[in-house]
């Protein structure tokens, strides 16, 4: 038999172990980090995986997968570029990846899939981002100048194209958290989706108290003490309001939905623009082995899912911009043969606290359990933390990782996270 005849031989699948976790504290946008970026910020958290977990030498890391949503073209290459001006060896390959607020958590399964397949033994995976960098565009009709100038053959032809410029010209394109097919921001189509569900503000509030509450308390009793690293100044999240209450939050106004009866949404129960990045390093229980290192849990399952969220059911609410996790989740646990009530632990990226509420009403009227209170969020999320879009995913695989290990013994924990352009992204982790 010739070698093309030769079937190949195809890898058997491995688990894919969570190792540990990095972040730097989140900020507000235009704070402590409004000069730092994505690649200072993502690198300071990847040397804190290689000091923890001495990555130093040639070959500790397989690969590097990360991004950012809101980029500078400098960033085109921000994986490598991290890569070279951190501690990993510089023969680590990397590359960027992106999926709006699912990136952080695209980048995890991305890293995963090459180690269950045996491609890789061990990866770092996670994003930056920062709404205080944020990159400004050249006015359009400034840039077709230009470009026209450039391509001019005569210097007369130059001229002749310099001449039109305009004062009007000079002013950039400022960057936008709007839906390019809507015009709607992110926190507008929340909104729409609220009122479809008839998600209320109390419940709402109720939500964003109880996640700085838990935030707090996490920290106080050291949580993040091995999962977040001092930068510029900053220990803890700078969102975080350890006193926030419902009360203080129902005196708060509505910021979106104005164009309606009875807004609902809040700057207190939606999340802030932030900076911050975040990281994972996964592996192969081998490599796990070698190193004497103890999995915190294992990436078992994982969903993507879309929503048509400009033409499809959005007064009704199914096709939302941010609820394609309602799809995602049930088809993901058919496939895996679990319903919610195997999970112990659930972390639904809190974007908006309407959307968290929207979405488990969806899940249940799909036939899913409802989520019991006590097992969602355990440890606050995004409407404490913030929420550097690329960042979130890795914020929350860490997080969820180290909370099923601090159980001691067999767990599950559902991740759901909701991202742009109607998307979703959803895992499975477990401690066996």
């Amino acid at each position: 038999m010739s070698p093309l005849e030769q079937p190949l031989a195809l890898p058997r699948t491995r688990r894919v172990a969570i190792i540990g976790g990095a972040r730097i504290p989140f900020a507000r946008s235009d704070g402590p980090y409004a000069t730092a970026s994505n690649q200072e910020m993502l690198t300071a958290t990847v040397d804190a995986l290689v000091d923890r977990y001495g990555l130093e030498e040639p070959g500790a890391v397989g690969e590097f997968v990360a991004g950012a949503v809101l980029k500078h073209a400098r960033d085109f290459n921000l994986a490598r570029e991290t890569v070279l001006g951190s501690r990993l060896d510089a023969r680590t390959p990397a590359y960027d990846i992106q999926q709006a607020c699912g990136t952080g958590l695209q980048a995890v399964i991305a890293a995963a899939n090459k180690i269950t397949l045996g491609q890789t033994e061990s990866a770092i995976a996670g994003g930056a981002d920062t709404a205080s960098d944020a990159p400004l565009g050249v006015n359009d009709a400034l840039r077709r100048i230009l470009l026209e100038t450039r391509r001019a053959k005569s210097a007369g032809a130059r001229l002749r194209a310099l001449s039109r410029i305009r004062p009007g010209h000079l002013v950039p394109d400022i960057p936008r958290n709007a839906e390019p097919r809507t015009g709607l921001s992110m926190g507008e189509h929340a909104a729409v989706t609220a009122r479809a569900w008839g998600v209320a503000r109390e419940a709402q509030d109720v939500l964003a108290a109880a996640s700085h509450q838990r935030l707090a308390a996490a920290y106080e009793r050291g949580f993040f003490q091995d999962l977040v690293v001092p930068f510029r100044d900053l220990a803890r999240d700078q969102n975080l309001r350890p006193g926030s209450t419902v009360e203080k939050l129902a005196s708060l106004k509505p910021v979106f939905g104005l164009d309606a009866p009875n807004p609902t949404m809040t700057a207190g129960n939606s999340t802030p623009l932030t900076d911050g990045a975040a990281t994972v390093l996964l592996a192969s229980e081998e490599w796990a082995r070698a190193r004497g290192l103890e999995p915190l849990a294992y990436l078992t399952a994982y969903e993507t899912a879309a929503v048509d969220f400009v033409a499809g059911d959005v007064v009704g609410g199914e096709d939302g911009l941010l609820m394609a996790p309602a799809y995602a989740v049930p088809r993901m646990l058919e496939r895996a043969g679990l319903t919610l009530a195997d999970f112990d632990l659930v972390e639904v990226h809190e974007a908006f606290a309407s959307q968290v509420l929207a979405t488990l009403a969806a899940w249940e009227k799909r036939g899913l359990a409802p989520v019991d209170r006590a097992r969602l969020n355990v440890a606050g999320s995004s409407l404490a933390t913030g929420h550097p879009f690329a960042a979130t995913g890795a914020r929350i695989v860490a997080t969820l990782a180290k909370l099923l290990a601090e159980r001691g013994g067999p767990g599950r924990g559902l991740i759901s996270v909701c991202a742009a352009g109607g998307q979703g992204v959803t895992a499975v982790l477990e401690r066996t």
